[in-house]
């Protein structure tokens, strides 16, 4: 990929909900519900509003993403996306997982969002293996993002938040590639 995509593309290791950018990317459940992790540390960080918010719109399916308002976070806007749980890698987890990290890109535009903060999507709980999963974020964004370098409504930025030393340097050695 070209050294002007991956000049787009930032490692974050740390709390995702404290990033300053237009938009950041909720690992949720399907019921967009408070859950545990990432989740949980967004929906407390957002307050009430969000959770209220969440219950409007319902749910969202595996692969999907809906947005909302940031509320009293300092992004603006939080894109929920439903990840994929592991089951083997049989059940198109893959394709699901890319799913979720370009249809959230794509909300990111559609909002306006320049900027947009990832977390490692499905590897806590859900258990799709780190490396795989890594593998499959970084070159989604980087397609998108290739794809996207002449639109003026194109996101500027991508940040993967870790959290811990295995994931960034998961993502660190990805980028390396």
């Amino acid at each position: 990929m070209s050294k002007a995509t991956d000049s787009k593309i930032e490692i974050h290791s740390g709390d995702i909900t404290k990033l300053e950018v237009d938009a950041i990317v909720n690992a949720a459940n399907s019921r967009l519900q408070p859950g545990g992790g990432v989740c949980g540390a967004i929906h407390r960080a957002a307050g009430r509003n969000l959770r209220e918010a969440c219950e409007k719109i319902g749910r969202c399916k595996t692969g999907d993403a809906v947005a909302t308002d940031g509320y009293e976070l300092k992004a603006k806007y939080v894109i929920h996306t439903v990840g994929p749980v592991w089951r083997g890698g049989k059940q198109n987890e893959d394709g699901l997982l890319a799913s979720c990290y370009r249809t959230s890109l794509k909300i990111a535009r559609q909002i306006g969002a320049r900027s947009v903060a990832f977390p490692a999507i499905s590897t806590g709980i859900y258990a799709f293996p780190l490396e795989r999963a890594t593998q499959i974020a970084v070159a989604t964004v980087r397609d998108f993002l290739a794809q996207e370098q002449e639109s003026d409504e194109a996101v500027d930025k991508v940040v993967f938040c870790t959290f811990g030393a295995e994931a960034e340097a998961a993502y660190r050695k990805e980028l390396g590639r």
